[in-house]
C-alpha cells in the first residue's frame, strides 16, 4: 500500500487518485487559515515555486478539527490564494483525527507512529513523500517547511 492507493477531493469538489502524482515528490499538510501558522502558506508556496519544475507538489488539507479554518472548502482556498498567494492544491475540508479521518491521514499517521505520535497534534503537520508514493518523513506543526529543503532536495534527486 502507498499514498497512490488513496484519492482526494479539490475544493471544488473534483476527486481524482493520488496515483496523478507517481513520481513525484509530495508535501501533504493539514492547513487552516486561521492558526497562528497560517503564515507557513508563504513558505509551503515558495517549496512549490521552487522545485515544481523538478517534480515537487504540496498539496494542502484544510481542516477545521482545531476550530480554526472557515467554513467552506472553497473559502479556505480563496482565503489561501488571496492572503498567501497559494497556487498549489487545495483540498474540501477533512478530518484528520477521529472516527471521521479521511482515509489518507489514517494511512499517513499509521506510516509515522513513531516519529510524533499517533494523532495530529496541530494545524500545519507536514508529510513528505517519496516517488514511490512512501511516507519519507513527518514535520511537526510548529517545523518551518523550509527546514524540509534538504530532504527535499534528495528525494528529488534519487
Amino acid at each position: 500500500m502507498s499514498v497512490y492507493d488513496f484519492e482526494a477531493t479539490l475544493e471544488n469538489g473534483e476527486t481524482y487518485s493520488l496515483d496523478k502524482y507517481k513520481g513525484q515528490v509530495m508535501v501533504i499538510v493539514n492547513t487552516a487559515t486561521k492558526c497562528g501558522l497560517a503564515p507557513q502558506f508563504e513558505d509551503l508556496e515558495e517549496l512549490y515555486k521552487e522545485y515544481k519544475e523538478q517534480g515537487l507538489v504540496v498539496l494542502g488539507f484544510p481542516s477545521n478539527q482545531f476550530k480554526q479554518e472557515l467554513d467552506s472548502s472553497e473559502a479556505a482556498a480563496e482565503s489561501c490564494r488571496l492572503t498567501y498567494g497559494v497556487s498549489f492544491p487545495m483540498h474540501q475540508l477533512c478530518h484528520v483525527n477521529g472516527s471521521e479521518t479521511l482515509p489518507l491521514f489514517k494511512y499517513l499517521k499509521e506510516q509515522t507512529k513513531g516519529a510524533l505520535g499517533s494523532s495530529i497534534k496541530w494545524n500545519f503537520t507536514k508529510f513528505l513523500i517519496d516517488k514511490e508514493g512512501e511516507v519519507a518523513n513527518r514535520y511537526a506543526p510548529q517545523t518551518s517547511p523550509l527546514k524540509m529543503k534538504e530532504d527535499i532536495e534528495t528525494l528529488l534527486n534519487e
